[in-house]
């Protein structure tokens, strides 16, 4: 499998709207055998990412890193830099906007990841929108309808809902607010 443009994994998304947030290795495995077509790797490190980046392109899947969570990496361009160049990573996902500028720079699809906790994170979604620093983005938790409908108003990018998805009417609740994809680390999820 060839790396995937931003259309793409819309595409990919509208097929099949579940993303598979892995968190560990038996995460990963009931991933690659489910029918997610994407999978946000919330592990590993810089030793093993390049492998489980084509574990993943193996399977026929999307696959994205979260910057934040791969041990050994740092808060810096240049780590971006590695995931573009010593991996077969689609792209990446991450809370701080330089490293998904860089992706986007690079040709990576960027995930910009927001946790709102208050009106001020619903500001700061708007600020970095305006920088264009990323594709789609993600709000976390999921599980808040009329915000998900709120930032859907703020913002012309998709959104992707995450954090605490469980139940199937979690998932259509924020499909329906407006969200073009779910994350979630449950197989139960995925599996819907």
């Amino acid at each position: 499998m060839e790396r995937v443009d931003r259309q793409t994994v819309l595409e990919l998304l509208a097929k099949n709207p579940i993303i598979a947030s892995v968190k560990d290795e038996e995460g990963l495995s009931a991933a690659l055998d489910s029918d997610v077509p994407v999978i946000f790797l919330l592990f590993g490190d810089i030793v093993t990412v390049g492998m489980l980046t084509r574990r993943a392109h193996a399977a026929g899947k999307a696959v994205f890193v979260h910057m934040d969570l791969v041990e050994g990496l740092a808060s810096r361009e240049v780590s971006v830099d590695f995931i573009a160049h010593g991996t077969v990573a689609d792209g990446v996902l991450s809370t701080k906007a330089g490293l998904t500028r860089r992706a986007k720079e690079l040709g990576l699809v960027s995930v910009q990841r927001f946790f709102l906790l208050d009106s001020m994170a619903l500001e700061n979604i708007q600020k970095h929108h305006a920088q264009d620093t990323s594709d789609p983005i993600e709000v976390l938790p999921g599980l808040m309808p009329q915000i998900i409908h709120q930032v859907m108003e703020t913002v012309d990018k998709p959104v992707i809902a995450g954090g605490l998805i469980r139940e199937k009417e979690d998932v259509t609740a924020a499909l329906a607010a407006g969200a073009v994809a779910v994350s979630a680390t449950s197989p139960d999820v995925w599996a819907m």
